[in-house]
């Protein structure tokens, strides 16, 4: 697994969901804070996103993205003007809505669900908003991921109950990769740029339960130990062991949450060499052991009747 991908994989659960809106004339609608992240695409006409954080209102254009990683409340309207008229999304009128004058904005609206208790610093530096145009030339992948769900939305053919989930997914990550390529703010974007730091994550993330020292993890990435430590602890903001401490601590939450594996499988593969040395580890990290841990996460203990 690559950095970006574990970094998102880390924090989403279950299946996102999206809601198709079109409408027309004079129209305003607001979406509440969420605890995961939303998503926009405008697929015709053009709208304005206005934040509830105070940030200023976003014009959006016909194949434009928009991404709130943090689940920040928002209106979406024909102008960024009186906000106070917003009706509740859920009461917007659906795909056959549309106005008498002929200005019909067509969206595709969606949210990604996220367990922010273990969101990795990649995820968490990203902004309030996060503003993809649809410019030429300009992030083609996430181009052609726009393009294939607005033909998945209009013929709805067989299989699209499973292929319209897995686009949406791959929206996720070229949403984040494009973000990436432009950012003109936060860190990762200039650790996943600097050779020495990529190597090491690369490894870390490659085989977490390996038994890493700093000496191990410097030959890896084909420096020294001290430019290693300088490097990385300057760009991440932790130094590589204590980064795979937190990385190891956070696969264990995953699979605890996600899977019936039991904890002496689950230690093993976080780097662990028994269940009571990952439980120490863990209440110390968490404030909860595993077990209490799964069954608040929804794992497969608070699963049983």
């Amino acid at each position: 697994m690559d950095v970006v991908s574990d970094a998102i994989s880390a924090v989403r659960t279950g299946r996102p969901s999206s809601n198709r809106l079109r409408v027309g004339g004079s129209w305003c609608t607001r979406l509440a804070p969420y605890e995961g992240a939303g998503f926009h695409v405008v697929l015709a006409g053009g709208c304005w996103l206005v934040p509830d954080t105070g940030g200023e209102p976003v014009t959006l254009g016909a194949g434009d993205v928009v991404l709130l990683p943090h689940g920040a409340g928002h209106v979406l309207a024909d102008s960024p003007g009186d906000t106070a008229r917003a009706v509740p999304f859920e009461e917007m009128r659906r795909p056959d809505g549309g106005g008498g004058d002929g200005r019909e904005v067509e969206l595709l609206c969606g949210k990604y669900r996220l367990d922010r208790s273990r969101t990795h610093p990649l995820m968490a530096e990203l902004p309030e908003v996060v503003h993809l145009p649809n410019r030429v030339g300009r992030h083609p992948e996430l181009r052609s991921a726009v393009d294939l769900l607005a033909n998945e939305l209009d013929e709805r053919r067989p299989g699209a109950c499973l292929a319209l989930p897995s686009l949406l997914d791959l929206l996720l990550i070229y949403m984040v990769r494009a973000w990436m390529s432009q950012a003109e703010t936060g860190s990762w974007p200039s650790v996943l740029n600097d050779p020495v730091t990529t190597a090491a994550l690369r490894a870390l993330h490659s085989d977490p339960a390996a038994l890493w020292t700093n000496d191990r993890l410097a030959a890896a990435a084909g420096v020294s130990r001290a430019t290693l430590a300088r490097r990385f602890t300057a760009l991440v903001g932790r130094a590589p062991m204590a980064y795979l401490t937190w990385w190891r601590l956070t696969l264990a939450a995953t699979r605890l949450r996600d899977t019936d594996a039991s904890l002496a499988a689950v230690a093993r593969e976080a780097g662990y060499g028994s269940p009571y040395a990952l439980s120490h580890a863990f209440s110390r990290e968490f404030g909860v052991t595993p077990g209490r841990y799964r069954v608040s996460a929804g794992g497969s203990e608070g699963r049983r009747p």
